[in-house]
């Protein structure tokens, strides 16, 4: 498995898994997740991700500041 296919099976464990995203958006920078329940995800995991350089809430939904959105959108 390539290094951007673990990152993103990692991300979407912390997240709490396929189940618990209601919607998801991006742009250039970011990837926005409405969580069907926001507190099965692992903020603090998903922080200590080496790829990830930032999360916050905002309006409902779960924002991860990265590059690598891409190969999360294709699983």
């Amino acid at each position: 498995m390539g290094r951007y296919q673990e990152d993103s099976k990692e991300l979407l464990e912390l997240i709490g898994g396929k189940s618990n995203i209601a919607a998801v958006s991006h742009c250039m920078t970011r990837m926005r997740f409405v969580l069907n329940d926001p507190g099965k995800a692992d903020i603090e995991g998903v922080e200590a991700m080496k790829v990830v350089k930032g999360s916050f809430t905002q309006s409902g939904q779960f924002q991860e500041s990265s590059q690598r959105w891409r190969r999360f959108l294709r699983r």
